[in-house]
């Protein structure tokens, strides 16, 4: 069995859960003892935080410790420090390189990027840049979001400027996009290969994560998707969303180098994204299979729960009560 460690697991019960059923030993890591993903794993770890001296070092000790081979990280919070310092893991980091990490944990750089590389992305300002002839409605956005937090719609000057004192957050402003919006998930080898895009569809979100969709065999995304990874050098998953406009473009919106939150609409139309990331941390060369997969899945999520009960040792451990047998009368 390919050991795997996911980092910041929370509440990723469903990576980890399909890694396994993959053939993946799985230990799960995360600063948070009530974090859920770290009880669907075979082996649970409390860690550092990730800007803590100590987190790398504690990585790498796990790392040894399992014989790991694979490391996923399943939140943005931690892609630059790994990315940075892969070389002291020793097993492959399932990312891609440094730069690329950074240009896509900031809004603005992402937005540069896809245009240096001719590549569509809506129009984007930082405050102080902003032209006289704003295209309203537009967007206030963080340059560095996490689930969707702190953005607001303006629509004419007044509302710019409001949001623009009011957000705590360091901001881009960028045009809303007008057409139906669509989800990607990519999948690349270490050369950036893609080897399978499926696009869904954006029924509903909360919090910034789909909790609705249905796959699509839409060839014109597809190809979207894989020239899009390709041309940024994607390694392993990422979810890239886009928009497709009145006029035919799609402009990108955000690219996510991560399993994305709609993983299991991919994992159930057939994408094999666990088995794909096994074979390359085992140094196999998968080829690609663009448009192998079912569509017309549909997705719908929903909240579900976990108890825990302290151990004798003061660790956390699942806790199933015995409930008692149901006393039935005859009538």
């Amino acid at each position: 069995m390919t050991a795997v460690l996911f980092t910041c697991a929370g509440q990723r019960v469903d990576i980890v859960t399909e890694f396994g059923r993959a053939g993946a030993f799985t230990v799960a890591a995360d600063v948070n003892p009530l974090a859920p993903a770290l009880y669907h794993a075979h082996v649970k770890a409390i860690v550092p935080r990730f800007h803590d001296a100590d987190y790398v070092p504690a990585l790498a000790e796990l790392a040894r410790e399992h014989d790991v081979r694979l490391i996923v990280p399943l939140t943005d919070l931690d892609h630059a420090v790994l990315a940075a310092r892969r070389d002291e893991l020793d097993a492959l980091v399932l990312l891609p390189e440094l730069d690329v990490v950074e240009a896509a944990g900031d809004k603005y750089l992402t937005h540069g990027r896809l245009e240096e590389l001719g590549l569509p992305s809506p129009p984007t300002w930082l405050p102080e840049e902003l032209p006289d002839d704003v295209p309203f409605p537009v967007l206030v956005k963080p340059r560095r979001g996490f689930g969707s937090r702190n953005i607001h719609v303006a629509h004419d000057r007044r509302e710019l400027d409001f949001f623009l004192g009011y957000t705590p957050a360091a901001s881009v402003v960028q045009r809303r996009c007008a057409g139906v919006e669509f989800s990607i998930d990519v999948f690349c080898d270490l050369e950036s290969r893609c080897l399978n895009a499926i696009p869904r569809t954006m029924i509903e979100s909360k919090g910034g994560e789909s909790i609705k969709g249905m796959t699509i065999k839409d060839w014109e995304l597809i190809e979207h998707g894989r020239t899009v990874a390709e041309r940024l050098r994607l390694v392993g998953p990422a979810n890239i969303q886009c928009f497709r406009e009145p006029d035919g473009t799609l402009p990108v919106t955000d690219v996510n180098p991560r399993f994305g939150g709609g993983f299991p609409l991919p994992r159930a139309a057939g994408g094999r994204y666990p088995e794909l990331a096994l074979a390359l941390a085992d140094g196999e060369q998968p080829e690609p299979c663009l448009g192998r997969f079912r569509e017309g899945i549909f997705m719908t999520r929903f909240f579900s729960q976990l108890t825990l009960t302290e151990d004798g040792d003061g660790t956390l451990q699942p806790f199933t009560e015995e409930l008692p047998e149901p006393v039935v009368q005859e009538t």
